[in-house]
């Protein structure tokens, strides 16, 4: 900041040229895509899809729209385009809206600017501060967007017709920057007028005044499909003036959900005292729960499945394990199958159930999870490994206890007396060979074999039973 102008005349030496946002967005996506970059940090399963239309958009200078059900990163990408943005803006120093020290629109920067010439103070902006963004709410109005009189200043003396009694709106204080506004089929139609010469002539007119504000600003927004071409709620001239629309998508399959769900989700610290991890293959699990439930023919896909559901269900597994871990006074901590039973509360809020009887919502959800553990079961374990383990139960008659209650010690050592399960064991142990990592491969081999129908299960509140008949 010690090199930057901090007078008009100095910023004129520097050589510093003004250049509009759409640009200033352009040369820099520019220069990220010749360098073969991401534009953004942290979106993935875009790759092929959704950001080659948003480079096309951005290199267009178009204002875009992006479509697609909740959960799938609409918001995270708007609010990335700051990151294509110059990172430092200079403006007439006290301007509300950005002035342009080269192109002021402003009264307040017209008039310092002719007063005091290239000794105008500049004031610089960095990139972040340079973005807007509103929740279309019903109650929201044109005076929270373009701009109101501000009773305040008339009272301390101003005349209505100054326009310097203006308070303005949030596109206007956003003047050279990105403007977002989300879940825009919610907003008032009327309302919506309001954005029409914001997208085509690049101004805003308050109230009855006399001015025009030619604002420099890009437009994005966001919606639900289901709003947006259903109940048709965003007016036809203003859908026209959006230059690019992009459908979004959820992840397109469980490997790519799992690698968001590692991402996004939060670690758990519990210190010294303990360690808490979660298998790869029951992260699995949990990205297959949510493909499964987005084929579901008794969910409900108009509201979606979002990927915060995954994201929600893997921290829910990771906290049920540290709990039950902790209870059995463990210091190593893996998730088991049993902690899958903490799904139930971290899903039910986020996903429609259709179900024609009252009840049976949770017979749904719970198929859904023994689907998702059968899918990754048979992805992991080799079927050769599998008859010998049932051959042992046969043989030996024998019977296994597992649940909430079971130590991972006792549980581990049931490989040692059955050495059919050390195979598929070993197979999903990725490195860990702790009793806890064990135990919870060998758990899941049981509870695999179940639901193939290998084995038989007796379940209680938190125990399990496994045995041949």
């Amino acid at each position: 900041m010690a090199d930057l102008a901090h007078t008009l005349g100095d910023l004129k030496a520097s050589g510093w040229r003004s250049r509009p946002v759409k640009d200033e967005i352009r040369a820099n996506a520019v220069a990220k895509i010749s360098a073969g970059e991401a534009l953004f940090d942290g979106v993935l399963g875009y790759e092929q899809t959704v950001m080659p239309q948003l480079e096309n958009a951005l290199l267009a200078g178009h204002d875009v729209i992006f479509l697609g059900e909740r959960g799938q990163a609409k918001t995270r990408m708007i609010r990335s385009l700051t990151g294509l943005l110059d990172e430092w803006m200079p403006i007439v120093a006290g301007s509300e809206i950005n002035d342009d020290p080269y192109g002021p629109v402003s009264k307040h920067a017209r008039d310092l600017i002719e007063e005091m010439g290239d000794d105008t103070p500049i004031a610089w902006v960095h990139r972040t501060d340079r973005f807007g963004e509103k929740l279309a709410t019903p109650d929201t109005s044109i005076a929270d967007l373009i701009g109101e009189v501000d009773p305040i200043k008339v009272a301390e003396g101003r005349y209505l017709s100054d326009e310097l009694t203006l308070h303005y709106g949030l596109v206007p204080r956003t003047n050279r920057g990105v403007f977002a506004i989300n879940e825009l089929p919610d907003l008032a139609e009327r309302i919506q007028v309001g954005l029409l010469n914001v997208l085509e002539e690049r101004d805003v007119q308050i109230r009855g005044y006399k001015i025009r504000l030619p604002l420099d600003v890009m437009l994005v927004a966001s919606a639900n499909p289901e709003d947006y071409t259903n109940r048709g709620r965003i007016i036809t001239p203003l859908k026209d003036r959006f230059g690019s629309q992009i459908r979004t998508h959820y992840p397109l399959d469980a490997a790519l959900e799992f690698e968001i769900m590692q991402q996004e989700a939060r670690p758990l610290s519990v210190g010294e005292s303990a360690s808490v991890s979660v298998p790869e293959y029951l992260g699995e699990v949990v990205a297959t729960f949510s493909q499964l439930a987005r084929a579901s023919s008794h969910v409900n896909q108009r509201s979606g499945v979002s990927v915060r559901l995954s994201v929600s269900n893997y921290e829910a597994l990771a906290a049920n394990a540290l709990r039950r871990g902790l209870r059995a006074g463990e210091r190593q901590i893996v998730a088991r199958v049993d902690d899958l039973d903490a799904l139930a509360a971290s899903s039910i809020g986020k996903i429609e159930i259709e179900a024609l009887d009252d009840g049976r919502e949770g017979v749904i959800f719970d198929n859904l999870v023994k689907g998702a553990v059968l899918t990754v079961f048979k992805e992991r374990v080799d079927p050769s490994h599998t008859t010998p383990i049932v051959d042992a139960f046969e043989e030996r008659s024998l019977v296994v206890h597992t649940g909430e209650d079971m130590p991972s010690d006792e549980l581990a050592a049931l490989v040692e007396q059955v050495p059919a399960l050390a195979a598929p064991v070993d197979s999903l142990l990725g490195g860990d060979t702790s009793p806890a990592a064990i135990a919870a491969a060998a758990e899941f081999v049981l509870e695999g074999l179940h639901l193939s129908k290998r084995l038989n299960k007796d379940e209680s509140a938190t125990s399990a039973t496994y045995r041949t008949r």
